[in-house]
């Protein structure tokens, strides 16, 4: 399923922006991209989406932005200290004044620039790891919304193959006489061969002819198949994997009903189905 999200935020003199785009995927990737110094808080990101999405394709963006840029000043108090402390043990030669604060601040180490790019505190990559599971938890949501429309879709064509299998069942081509009728028609075609054929291998074609026309162990099958799709949906949670499977023994059962139907109302029900499986099919692959 498909999902986008974005959050903002700052603290601690930083502001940053979380953005998170989900796609459709046959398993769990995230692609995660974050500012050197921000990994933890890529990890806290990973661990929420791991922790709430089982398929899909998710790429996570993380920019930080800081509120100034110009290094600021901090004044080492100890070496002040000391060096008036210093001072106080010379004796002052004559014509020497008092020591004063300008020649205080002017000693190497008293005064120090602070880097602009010093690393956050730990409020502010908390800060940003809550905004990252907000990002993720809005995300989820979207999906979910998408998910319960694309139940009544996935519901909606399960219900259109229900219909197909029973008009399969009831179809006149399966009737009795109608088996009867291809029956003769091809064993008369055989027995007006240019070569007679042995009785025996006559009655062997019938049987096998026979075999071949019924179609019932592949109507009961698509019939366990779609209550079983119907089981799952109900059942909620992340089914994907298991639709998917489900969706691929719906088609190989619509395509056996097709090759064995022998009768043209019924092949025509069966592509119809094949056509309805293959649409169930492909929205499954956007199913959690």
């Amino acid at each position: 399923m498909t999902g986008f999200a974005r959050t903002e935020g700052a603290a601690g003199g930083l502001s940053w922006v979380w953005e998170i785009r989900s796609v459709n995927g046959r398993s769990l990737d995230i692609r995660m991209r974050t500012p050197a110094g921000f990994d933890r808080c890529g990890e806290a990101a990973r661990r929420a989406i791991a922790a709430s999405v089982r398929r899909g394709a998710c790429h996570v963006s993380l920019v930080v932005n800081r509120a100034s840029q110009t290094p600021g000043v901090r004044v080492n108090l100890d070496v002040a200290r000391k060096v008036l402390e210093a001072f106080a043990t010379l004796e002052r030669p004559p014509g020497v004044g008092p020591l004063t604060m300008d020649a205080v601040l002017a000693v190497r180490g008293v005064v120090e620039a602070v880097d602009a790019d010093a690393a956050p505190d730990d409020a502010a990559y908390a800060a940003i790891e809550s905004s990252a599971g907000e990002m993720v938890a809005a995300m989820v949501a979207m999906r979910a919304a998408e998910g319960a429309a694309l139940e009544q879709v996935l519901r909606g064509q399960l219900d259109q193959m229900a219909t197909l299998v029973e008009a399969a069942e009831n179809a006149p081509g399966r009737r009795p006489e109608a088996i009867r009728a291809r029956l003769g028609q091809q064993l008369a075609m055989l027995a007006g061969a240019p070569v007679a054929l042995d009785p025996q291998r006559l009655h062997q074609e019938a049987m096998l002819m026979a075999s071949r026309a019924d179609i019932r162990e592949e109507l009961d099958r698509l019939k366990t198949h779609v209550a079983a799709a119907r089981a799952l949906l109900d059942e909620g949670g992340p089914v994907g994997r298991r639709l998917d499977f489900l969706a691929q023994e719906l088609s190989r059962e619509a395509n056996t009903l097709c090759a064995k139907a022998g009768d043209p109302g019924l092949t025509a029900t069966g592509l119809e189905l094949k056509t309805v499986v293959e649409q169930f099919r492909e929205q499954v692959q956007n199913v959690e």
